[in-house]
């Protein structure tokens, strides 16, 4: 099986990557009675459109270039929608959102940054999060909240650079 950093740093179809994506989330929102609202719905959309994290007022441009109004509260909404049901994640290194490629299944993500090209990879990263939650507890430290990302180069940008 490859793993979603794969996929994401190197040649694919990404129309179909994207379509699958999406249809897993209506099927998640269906499922859990819940609305892929307009909004939330083109929100997601654009979150798709590249493997590529997206800040607020990015995601908020292009809701307006698609005809929603200008409106920042109706653009954080439904991002918060989309994180709070596991459809994307905030990649906080960035401070921006990023479309779950995995919609629906368990797992903890580790981020993986291109500093150069801003492609954005999950990785699994229950084996970190796992040492992490050792760690702290081996010190009596409770995490309330864990987010996993490295900053480095993806292979296309590695090889550019040689």
């Amino acid at each position: 099986m490859r793993i979603d950093a794969e996929r994401v740093f190197s040649a694919h179809d990404h129309a179909a990557c994207r379509q699958a994506t999406l249809e897993r989330a209506e099927e998640i929102v269906a499922v859990e009675g819940l609305r892929l609202t307009p909004v939330r719905r083109r929100t997601l959309e654009i979150l798709l459109e590249s493997h590529q994290a997206l800040g607020a007022y990015e995601v908020l441009d292009r809701l307006v270039a698609s005809g929603f109004a200008r409106q920042p509260p109706v653009a954080y909404r439904a991002l918060d929608f989309l994180v709070d049901h596991g459809l994307a994640h905030r990649i906080r290194r960035l401070n921006a959102f990023a479309a779950c490629m995995r919609p629906g299944e368990p797992h903890r993500p580790a981020f993986l940054i291109c500093d150069t090209c801003q492609a954005v990879a999950e990785a699994p990263g229950t084996a970190v999060a796992d040492a992490m939650l050792a760690a702290a507890g081996a010190v009596g430290f409770e995490i309330e909240r864990m987010s996993l990302e490295a900053v480095g180069r993806c292979p296309a940008c590695r090889e550019a650079r040689a």
